[in-house]
């Protein structure tokens, strides 16, 4: 007899299926993409694909200034962004979302680290890839957009369905 009727109702609540800190930050040297999150003029919201770096517990990432997204967050700096382990090595439905306060940089420091630090991340094998991804991003209107978080929920299916059969591999059943 199967027992998914039964875990049904255990699963209502996913709270404590949250991912450990050790397999958060696996995530996030894993994963170079977030989908990043704010409300447009007239409170609906919008969101995007983005890359992203994590530095000092803040998330980075950069458009031009011309983006809706700049204006939005000089407006009103609440965003969020969501971040899964989906295309990764690492396993499926892993996730992490922070609310959090975007600021926008546009000061050759923070550009500088920030352009080496994300053409590192998403061109790893090449370092003439890296320097010809920094002269594409290094625009004369192109801003940094730090956010810090304020509020984090995360979600690891793999420790929800641990021990269950819909959880177990092929080799498993």
């Amino acid at each position: 007899m199967s027992n998914i009727p039964e875990m049904a109702d255990d699963f209502e609540d996913v709270s404590s299926f949250s991912l450990s800190a050790v397999r958060e930050s696996v995530l996030y040297q894993k994963q170079t993409e977030c989908t990043f999150m704010w409300t447009n003029r007239d409170g609906e919201p919008v969101g995007v694909i983005m890359n992203y770096v994590v530095r000092d517990g803040s998330f980075w990432l950069t458009a031009t200034r011309r983006r809706a997204r700049v204006a939005a967050i000089e407006r009103d700096p609440r965003v969020a962004i969501a971040i899964s382990s989906r295309g990764t090595d690492i396993g499926v439905s892993q996730s992490v979302t922070h609310k959090g306060i975007a600021t926008v940089h546009d000061d050759s420091a923070n550009k500088d680290w920030f352009y080496r630090s994300l053409a590192a991340a998403v061109r790893p094998d090449s370092e003439s890839q890296q320097r010809a991804f920094i002269a594409h991003l290094d625009s004369p209107g192109r801003v940094v957009i730090e956010v810090v978080p304020t509020k984090r929920i995360s979600f690891d299916s793999e420790l929800m369905l641990r021990d269950t059969e819909a959880g177990m591999s092929r080799s498993q059943l």
